[in-house]
């Protein structure tokens, strides 16, 4: 389960800003990430209840957007959104498409805090 590692770098973040900007406690945070990440959504909520315990974002609320996986078709120029990693594209069937989103990495995108 690497959302361990994931919530335990999103915690060392949270401690740089909070040296940085000087706040106390984080309410909320909005993360994202792409469809095709790996990020289990239930998994990373409960590591971040059980890492964020004893910690500035104890009792934050995590937000977490999923990014679509999208593909673009080469020969007919379409984006689709896909559920999986497709070889052809679903509008004109082409062999010759580029997986262009879904990948993306966790994200820290907002923080409000006190």
């Amino acid at each position: 389960m690497h959302e361990l590692s994931l919530v335990s770098s999103i915690l060392n973040i949270i401690d740089d800003y909070a040296g940085r900007e000087g706040f106390e406690h984080v309410n909320s945070l909005q993360l994202s990430c792409g469809k095709l990440s790996g990020v289990d959504p239930q998994c990373l909520q409960f590591a971040f209840e059980v890492q964020s315990k004893d910690t500035r974002a104890e009792g934050a609320i995590l937000k977490l957007d999923i990014l679509p996986a999208i593909i673009h078709c080469l020969n007919c120029g379409r984006n689709s959104e896909v559920d999986r990693i497709e070889i052809r594209c679903p509008e004109c069937g082409a062999e010759e498409v580029l997986l262009t989103g879904g990948t993306e990495e966790l994200q820290l995108l907002e923080l409000d805090v006190d």
